[in-house]
């Protein structure tokens, strides 16, 4: 067969009713990773789900249990061919965000695909059961295509926590690396720049979070008897914060910023256009770095937010001065960042500036690191070509996610160019009650990676070998 009949089985699969009745059945499953008592149904998802599909493509499958306690376990998938000259990792996420049934619009259940017009409608559809739905489908086109045979070996990793910031994760990459050994990764998850148009990143940003606390007294006291002599700390809070961000967003530590924004990632971000959809709320376009463009304060800059802020007893407020204060913040940056010293950057900073009350604490659990691949990389100039061959449109470049995936486990531990193909918009609700995936994005989206495994059968050899393709 030749590539444009693997692209139209993928059609077909799409238009005869496969891809749905795959993607109702997983998303049926209620597989929660924050829900605790959900082992069981995250490891169903493995063993009874996933490992008997992938043996009948050829996969040998490996259930390996997490590290961490009381988390899922994760499934390792090989196909090896004998003489294939390079590997090929992808990776997928089975877990999902609580279901909030109750606050779905009527009609609609987290548990049970529904369609209406172009939106799919189920928890997982987006992120991340529907985006690595597609692959595994396209992947079975191709295979059926090209008689069993890639021309290349593929594994598959898929985890059930990512939802809980992948536990396990990084220690399974860093005891099981020459299972995964590979030459390039290639996975689906996040949202496209726009519906309309094909997207590639390459990394992501990376997360901090911490909290700014100040307790300066043991309860609260009447505002009418000790207002004016007792220091208010949602007042102390609100000014150290605004000491280190300004009222237009603009982060003013210096050592919290990146080091540069190179300028190939300034020309990879020169055509990208954020926000403008239906959905999608309006830009604010003097907010945060000044002198950048949105593409640009989004994708290549760090930005500080305060995402919760507590004083006193906001349900109901009382005339007293509250005794302390706190607020939850967040770092998203960009590599060439002082990551591994922020929290030492913050405390010198409020201790300069004379809040040396107000206590600095990284939050806990596990962050991913801000990653990047470089958008000049032979790997890349493939994927786009072949998306602009199957689709004849023009691929946004992203050389790095504004979110926050766990990429450094696959390119720092394993030490892989990675290459992302989300499968997802930005106003899906992801996370939220009423997720949904757009019809018309998961059928191109078929198409367009069965011609990128395709693709990477004909040319994948000559540039894993170094070549150029």
């Amino acid at each position: 067969m030749s590539r444009q009949q693997s692209i139209d089985l993928a059609t077909a699969y799409f238009d005869q009713g496969h891809f749905q009745a795959t993607l109702a059945r997983r998303v049926g499953m209620a597989t929660e990773s924050q829900e605790p008592g959900k082992v069981e149904i995250l490891t169903s998802y493995l063993t009874q789900e996933l490992t008997p599909y992938l043996q009948t493509m050829g996969f040998t499958c490996k259930i390996i249990p997490n590290p961490v306690e009381d988390r899922g376990p994760f499934l390792v998938a090989e196909r090896l061919e004998s003489g294939a000259d390079f590997t090929v990792l992808s990776y997928g996420h089975g877990d999902v965000v609580r279901g909030y049934a109750p606050q779905w619009n009527e009609g609609l259940a987290p548990w049970a695909l529904k369609i209406q017009g172009d939106r799919w409608y189920g928890r997982g559809t987006a992120d991340n059961k529907g985006q690595h739905s597609i692959n595994l489908a396209a992947l079975e086109q191709v295979l059926s295509a090209r008689a069993g045979r890639l021309g290349y070996n593929i594994k598959l990793l898929f985890e059930m926590g990512e939802e809980m910031g992948s536990p396990g994760l990084r220690e399974v990459c860093e005891q099981y690396g020459e299972l995964l050994k590979a030459d390039l990764f290639l996975a689906s998850d996040g949202p496209r720049v726009s519906a309309s148009r094909p997207t590639l990143f390459l990394g992501s940003r990376g997360a901090f979070n911490f909290e700014l606390k100040l307790n300066l007294r043991q309860g609260a006291h009447h505002s009418g008897n000790w207002g004016g002599l007792l220091r208010n700390p949602g007042i102390r809070l609100a000014h150290a914060i605004a000491s280190m961000v300004d009222a237009k967003g603009r982060i003013l530590v210096p050592k919290l910023l990146p080091s540069s924004l190179p300028e190939n990632v300034k020309r990879a971000l020169a055509n990208i256009e954020v926000g403008g959809g239906p959905n999608d709320p309006e830009i604010d376009p003097d907010w945060a770095e000044p002198g950048l463009t949105p593409a640009e304060r989004v994708f290549a800059w760090n930005t500080f937010e305060t995402l919760a802020f507590k004083t006193g007893n906001p349900d109901a407020p009382v005339n007293s001065i509250p005794g302390y204060a706190i607020a939850f913040c967040q770092l998203r940056y960009v590599v060439g960042s002082d990551n591994e010293n922020f929290l030492k950057h913050i405390r010198d900073h409020l201790d300069a500036h004379g809040f040396t009350d107000v206590e600095a604490a990284a939050s806990r659990g596990e962050a991913a690191e801000a990653t990047r691949l470089d958008p000049d990389n032979p790997w890349v100039k493939m994927a786009v070509a072949s998306i602009t061959r199957s689709t004849g449109k023009t691929v946004d470049v992203l050389p790095n996610l504004g979110g926050t995936l766990p990429n450094d486990a696959f390119s720092k531990i394993l030490g892989l160019p990675t290459v992302w193909v989300p499968h997802s918009y930005a106003a899906c609700s992801q996370h939220a009650p009423n997720e949904h995936m757009l019809g018309s994005v998961a059928r191109e989206s078929l198409q367009l990676m069965a011609g990128l495994f395709w693709d990477l059968g004909d040319e994948g050899a000559q540039i894993a070998a170094g070549g150029v393709a």
